[in-house]
């Protein structure tokens, strides 16, 4: 009796004695600097309650086994094949997920959870972002924790005896291994509180960071995996009536009956979106020994309407794209793109010129498939795309696809023969390119910087400054508008919190000879703001934006907003505000009258944007 017993409780504690260990690794990676003997302690105290559900759920199925030991009569062999085949399983992927978590969080700036596999599902793409030290990081990670699972399990299943029982004492052991599966139920279950087992239960420190470190990886992965769309009952900050009340201040779709500021020369220019791959403000307004890291993008902010005080809505190109494109704000865990039958609803840019007459081509140098944006594409109103399955240049090809220098000359001929006919007797054009050269590995053919994030921006600086001076000098410029936006900001530089307005921040600026002039906007706002502005400043209704705001509309109460994996920030003229969902608390340090005011916008939209994906 005691065998099978003793086995069960070793297995159970040395699973979550084990995982509490490997916590280790990530804390010497992630909070070597600025912490303390004590805050490594708290953290594996904390993470206790995660790594005991965790060791029940890895402990259920052996216990079933051993129950049905008791009434099958097989040969002992044989129940130890079977529980070395689970525990094989078992030990090899738990230590790939957490080698992929030690890896993932330095570019996420979070535990790993279900959004992982939005981008597994494009494997090659996934991986494109990873260094050789990645790789070498990811495979000690996973042989030494694969080699801690196996030694443990090996070690327990070498003492596991199964012997036939009497009949008596057969019903004895079945009835303690039951009295064991109720406490592995309730380890799994987190206890016998009202709450069962989550994220916040780990959570204990103002400091993000110390509450991620105690989250165990398998927990937030498995957790996730069963999430369903209807995401809305995660963040019912407040009642309906309140909600819709306090969203009607924050709606965009308001008619544009008053403009205070006249941007364009007539309302029917041809348009190009430039979405700058990971362009933060943390880069644009870097100097090193005084050389700037972008002067193309700085020389041209002084001819033409540069918004100071933008911000991405939130951290991955897939939640940029959607709201810049579309005018609609980012989701916390999940990415609306990778959901077409929600997606797809979507109002967008593109429809709406299009149904004023204009054409639309978008141009990517590398695979839309990866998070179904060819899919999102078509279905959100472009009319043609020009990616990589089609694309055969001359020219190497990075993890990504094809550098933004050999694109850039794509698109600069691209938009030349597209508006080389008279504007009189075509169609308006609307095209759109989303850059790559600046983005993980920053791999790139140009050697200015030696910092490789800082040189492969430079390098689609000076790409982007080139094409913008081809297209001044051709007969298109009079009647262009060009609206360069970073899809989202860059943990840069080292040390930056993964939620900060620092890494939200982000240049947006349009130019072009469709411009009346050169203007510098004050005015605090975000990236789905642009869909509502540019279409007021076209004289086409955007009715259908239901949070996109016209930055220049006089009512629209101007403030930038952003989520991040577990919660949301807004910033405006008077300070800044974070909000931590998970803990359900302030993160925002020291006193300010108006945390209130920016707290309930921001609960506001982040409920509203779950209540319209929910009816969508």
């Amino acid at each position: 009796m005691k065998n099978r017993i003793t086995f069960l409780l070793l297995l159970f504690f040395g699973l979550a004695a084990w995982m509490s260990l490997l916590k280790l690794p990530f804390l010497g990676l992630y909070l070597c600097e600025g912490y303390s003997a004590t805050d490594w302690w708290q953290v594996i105290c904390h993470g206790w309650t995660l790594d005991l559900t965790v060791a029940g759920y890895l402990t259920a199925l052996p216990l079933l086994l051993l129950l049905l030991s008791l009434v099958l009569p097989l040969p002992e062999r044989l129940w130890r094949i079977l529980l070395g085949l689970y525990f094989g399983v078992a030990a090899l992927s738990a230590s790939a997920i957490y080698a992929l978590d030690l890896g993932l969080y330095g570019y996420w700036g979070y535990r790993i959870d279900n959004s992982v596999m939005i981008y597994l599902a494009t494997p090659r793409e996934a991986i494109a972002s990873l260094t050789a030290s990645d790789w070498m990081r990811g495979f000690a990670a996973f042989g030494l924790t694969s080699l801690g699972f196996l030694m443990l399990f090996w070690l327990l299943l070498k003492r596991l005896r199964t012997p036939s029982l009497s009949g008596f004492r057969r019903l004895g052991e079945g009835l303690v291994l039951l009295l064991m599966g109720g406490l592995c139920f309730l380890a799994i279950r987190g206890g016998v509180s009202v709450a069962t087992a989550n994220i916040s239960k780990v959570y204990f420190s103002a400091d993000p960071k110390l509450n991620h470190a105690a989250i165990n990886p398998l927990f937030s992965l498995l957790s996730t995996l069963g999430d369903e769309q209807d995401m809305e009952p995660q963040y019912l900050f407040f009642e309906e009536q309140e909600r819709a009340s306090r969203f009607e201040e924050l709606r965009g779709n308001r008619p544009d009956s008053v403009l205070t500021r006249r941007l364009l020369k007539n309302q029917r220019p041809d348009v190009v979106l430039i979405l700058l791959e990971s362009f933060g403000r943390t880069f644009t307004d870097e100097q090193l020994l005084g050389e700037a890291v972008t002067p193309n993008l700085n020389r041209w902010k002084q001819e033409g309407v540069w918004f100071e005080n933008f911000y991405a809505n939130s951290f991955r190109t897939d939640r940029g794209e959607v709201a810049i494109l579309n005018g609609y704000p980012a989701q916390t865990r999940m990415s609306i793109m990778k959901y077409p039958n929600k997606s797809h609803s979507l109002p967008s840019i593109a429809r709406s010129l299009g149904r004023e007459g204009y054409q639309s081509t978008f141009i990517y140098g590398g695979d839309l498939n990866f998070t179904d944006q060819a899919s999102y594409m078509y279905a959100t109103g472009w009319q043609r795309l020009i990616w990589q399955k089609e694309i055969r240049l001359d020219a190497p090809l990075s993890k990504w696809g094809y550098a933004d220098d050999v694109m850039a000359d794509l698109v600069g001929e691209e938009l030349l023969r597209l508006t080389e006919p008279d504007p009189a007797t075509r169609p308006p054009q609307l095209l759109g390119w989303l850059t790559l050269s600046s983005h993980e590995p920053f791999e790139v053919p140009y050697s200015r910087f030696e910092r490789k994030e800082l040189n492969a921006v430079a390098f689609t600086d000076e790409q982007v400054g080139r094409l913008l001076d081809r297209w001044r000098k051709s007969p298109a410029w009079e009647n262009l508008l060009v609206i360069l936006v970073a899809d989202h900001g860059y943990l840069y530089p080292d040390g930056m919190a993964y939620n900060a307005s620092k890494r939200h921040h982000i240049p947006m600026l349009w130019v072009g000879g469709a411009l009346n002039g050169p203007l510098e906007v004050e005015s605090y706002a975000s990236q789905s703001d642009l869909a509502a502005t540019l279409l007021a400043q076209l004289g086409i209704s955007h009715e259908e934006f239901l949070f996109s705001r016209n930055i220049f509309h006089p009512e629209t109460p101007q403030f930038g907003y952003w989520c991040f994996n577990d919660g949301f920030g807004v910033i405006d003229s008077a300070g800044e505000t974070l909000y931590d969902c998970t803990a359900g608390r302030l993160i925002s340090e020291g006193p300010d009258s108006l945390h209130g005011e920016r707290l309930g916008r921001g609960k506001t939209l982040l409920q509203t944007t779950y209540k319209d994906i929910r009816e969508r």
